[in-house]
């Protein structure tokens, strides 16, 4: 800033408390009582101060300049965090566009002329903070979106135990590459805590078998046996069976059972079990 120029520094210094005042009345008008006088205040204190700390002498200097460093950290901050208390960008991005409505109302309030050419240049400054928001809170809501697909496919690959020896993996939905590769770790992860020598893989809940779904499961059943673990595939439907037939799929040797409870009764015959029913006779 060029020596007895009047700035936008000067203009928020001098407006301080009735700019800080109008900005908190104005966001709190947009958010309502999504948050507390107390953080509302913090929070716009923070970026006041941060604001004038980075601009120090270059009034014209840009926000992607290291003295803006700690102003972006703070917006990256509170973006992430308002990302997930479920604010909208245009919620989010009012904790800074408001800062231009406040000024303004400080001048008209006090008609102050040569503030205007001030305000003009704080105005492109806010724009910047304001599009540097939405980019951060668009940044967080993506990593929110996937942390929650993560979750997701996790709670919907459950492995369970079901005898000494014998863990299932009951498979609801599409399998993708992706899902796969949860599918995977989660089964193994299983068979190395449990010490289990024979692997359920039910697709019951599948609602089609094609050629890239049968390459995943084969793959699945492969990283098994790698650990010693012998699989069987069950609930395979007629309509499933239909299906591999007519495009050709083969299983190899991976035992197939039409449900769950075959694949049991599979699985503890192959660990030296029996089963035998109260009249006597030997299980079927």
């Amino acid at each position: 800033m060029e020596s007895g120029a009047y700035g936008w520094m000067d203009l928020l210094r001098e407006s301080r408390e009735d700019v800080l005042v109008r900005w908190a009345r104005l966001v709190e008008r947009n958010l309502g009582d999504r948050l507390t006088a107390a953080e509302l205040d913090h929070d716009i204190r923070e970026i006041f101060d941060l604001l004038l700390a980075g601009a120090g002498t270059d009034a014209a200097g840009a926000l992607s300049g290291a003295s803006y460093d700690e102003l972006r950290s703070l917006l990256a901050e509170l973006s992430s965090t308002r990302a997930r208390q479920g604010f909208s960008p245009t919620e989010t991005a009012i904790s800074i566009f408001a800062l231009k409505e406040a000024v303004l109302g400080v001048l008209e309030a006090h008609e102050d002329l040569r503030g205007y050419q001030a305000f003009a240049n704080l105005s492109r400054l806010v724009d910047d903070l304001g599009l540097f928001m939405l980019e951060s809170y668009a940044a967080a809501r993506d990593r929110v979106i996937a942390e929650q697909a993560e979750t997701l496919l996790e709670l919907a690959t459950p492995v369970v135990k079901l005898w000494d020896g014998v863990v299932a993996l009951p498979l609801v939905g599409t399998l993708d590459s992706a899902r796969t590769q949860v599918v995977m770790e989660a089964l193994l992860q299983a068979l190395v805590d449990t010490g289990s020598e024979h692997a359920i893989i039910d697709i019951t809940g599948v609602p089609a078998v094609d050629t890239q779904v049968a390459q995943h499961l084969l793959k699945t059943v492969q990283a098994a046996r790698l650990l010693g673990a012998d699989c069987i595939i069950s609930g395979i439907r007629p309509q499933i069976a239909q299906t591999v037939v007519g495009l050709g799929i083969e299983f190899g040797d991976i035992h197939t059972k039409a449900s769950l409870s075959d694949a049991l009764l599979l699985a503890l015959r192959r660990s030296g079990f029996d089963l035998v029913p109260r009249n006597g006779r030997s299980g079927s």
